[in-house]
């Protein structure tokens, strides 16, 4: 289940909201929910509400625009996901969620998490994506599940089709906000955005949201509450971060050799910024028998789908990624995320790297730094006020 024992221990966060807007809520009962919404909340483990959830759950249960930012495994899915079913008319047999992700993955993601906390309720949901039969989700939404989730694309497709009918749905979710407001997929949220209900109430949410983000929720959002971090809390507790510099690229495959073959580690994720490079790193490493798999875009849905059971399973020990994987994706046992190569993107950085240390566990991330990467990991220090340490000589007490 996706962050669905999420930790108690959350990192501090700075509210923006003004003070007769901010409402915290530190316990669920007092949240005033639907008796079996409440039932399946702590059906699944939840005990007391993460910071994001003492804030932003009662928001959306009240009809207001919502932006949030919260760091990965903080319980940002089942702040959504309890204010949607909260939100949602039993009794109507009509669409009234829609919520949004930018990958299949991510998506079937917070399916399971809807389906999990709305155990006991009595509700219809469906999962809308792209690498399924077009027929079969024609034949889902006929049946016109109260609960959407989705990838863009398809969803734009079923809409632009008339096989989605949006006239009922009175909130959009969006998820990983920044990245689907950039502009891979700016036209078709905005095409999206274009079909729904002009009264609609919207929630965006995600780790990190740039100035220009905000410039462009101001066309759609009415006064929207906000729940913001700064940049320099973003880094997630319980994550040593460190690199190791290369002056050629080639040192990068005998330095993970070398790393893997020293220390005994769970489960861990490499990254890197092509498909190319992840194809060459799985076929290199299993040259040198080291047990691997690997995922990327180009892959069938059945495919990634099969990788990803595995890897929650623990059946595969080493992933290699591009950042198809960097945002949402919960598993875990991940103790190592290796940046193979240095993010091109700033704000990838948090996203890979929270994928280890989450719900209060111990992480370890590691970046193999060329010169020009080098460089890349100075700026990432100055953007989030971190620092990122020099793998050090003595390595016995990393790996605990």
């Amino acid at each position: 289940m996706s962050e669905q024992m999420q930790s108690q221990t959350d990192t501090g966060v700075s509210n923006e909201t003004s003070n007769d807007e901010e409402q915290v809520i530190d316990n669920f009962d007092n949240m005033k929910l639907k008796e079996n919404l409440l039932r399946g909340i702590y059906s699944i483990g939840y005990e007391k509400p993460s910071y994001i959830q003492q804030r932003g759950i009662i928001p959306i249960t009240k009809g207001r625009d919502i932006i949030a930012q919260s760091q990965s495994g903080t319980g940002k899915t089942a702040t959504f996901t309890i204010g949607s079913l909260q939100l949602l008319d039993e009794t109507k047999d009509e669409t009234q969620i829609l919520i949004i992700a930018p990958t299949r993955e991510l998506a079937l993601q917070i399916y399971d998490v809807v389906a999990s906390i709305g155990e006991y309720m009595d509700i219809t949901h469906a999962c809308i994506i792209g690498g399924t039969s077009i027929r079969e989700n024609i034949e889902t939404l006929s049946k016109k599940p109260q609960i959407i989730i989705g990838t863009p694309g398809r969803l734009y497709d079923m809409i632009y089709k008339n096989r989605l009918y949006t006239k009922y749905i009175k909130l959009l979710v969006v998820d990983e906000a920044d990245e689907m407001l950039s502009k891979g997929f700016e036209e078709q949220i905005k095409n999206i955005f274009k079909s729904l209900p002009p009264e609609i109430q919207v929630a965006l949410f995600s780790a990190t949201m740039s100035d220009d983000f905000f410039m462009l929720t101001d066309n759609f959002m009415r006064n929207p509450i906000k729940i913001l971090v700064k940049n320099d809390e973003l880094t997630l507790e319980g994550i040593s971060q460190y690199y190791i510099y290369m002056e050629r690229d080639y040192y990068k495959f005998d330095a993970l050799c070398d790393l893997y073959s020293s220390f005994s580690i769970s489960q861990s994720i490499l990254y890197c910024n092509s498909k190319r490079t992840v194809e060459f790193l799985q076929s290199k490493l299993t040259e040198n028998n080291f047990s691997n798999a690997y995922i990327h875009g180009d892959m069938t849905l059945d495919q990634r789908k099969d990788i990803m059971i595995r890897f929650r399973t623990g059946e595969i020990r080493m992933l290699i990624s591009t950042d198809l994987l960097c945002r949402g994706i919960d598993v875990q046992q991940v103790s190592l995320v290796i940046n193979y190569e240095v993010p091109y993107r700033i704000e990838n950085y948090i996203h890979r790297i929270g994928r280890s240390g989450r719900f209060g566990r111990k992480g370890v991330a590691i970046n193999f730094a060329n010169d020009r990467e080098f460089k890349m990991i100075k700026d990432i220090e100055r953007y989030y006020s971190t620092s990122v340490e020099e793998f050090p000589k003595d390595v016995s007490t990393i790996f605990k």
